[in-house]
């Protein structure tokens, strides 16, 4: 019999995240909603639906889009709150 580690049922961990992760997480979110399987006027509603589905009710896409957002939900969350946060100036002709 082969054995695994999982969590315990009652964990919370904390995990340190450094921009280059948040920018690889953000990166594979961004992925993600490019190659999403609709047109893309539809893209908006779909993306709504997803957030009343539930999880094991979801497509494999749907939770690694789900999954995503909700990591790169909780850092931003986290930096906000530990005001790790910056503005930086963004050349308009490179958002698009």
């Amino acid at each position: 019999m082969s054995k695994v580690k999982e969590l315990k049922d009652d964990a919370l961990i904390n995990v340190e995240v450094n921009k280059s992760f948040y920018f690889m997480v953000k990166n594979t979110l961004f992925y993600l909603f490019r190659v999403m399987d609709v047109k893309e006027e539809e893209r908006e509603e779909v993306l709504k639906q997803l957030m009343s589905k539930s999880y094991n009710d979801m497509t494999h896409w749907e939770q690694a889009f789900y999954t995503t957002t909700l990591i790169l939900a909780e850092i931003e969350r986290q930096a906000a709150v530990t005001n790790q946060y910056q503005e930086i100036d963004v050349d308009d002709s490179i958002q698009g």
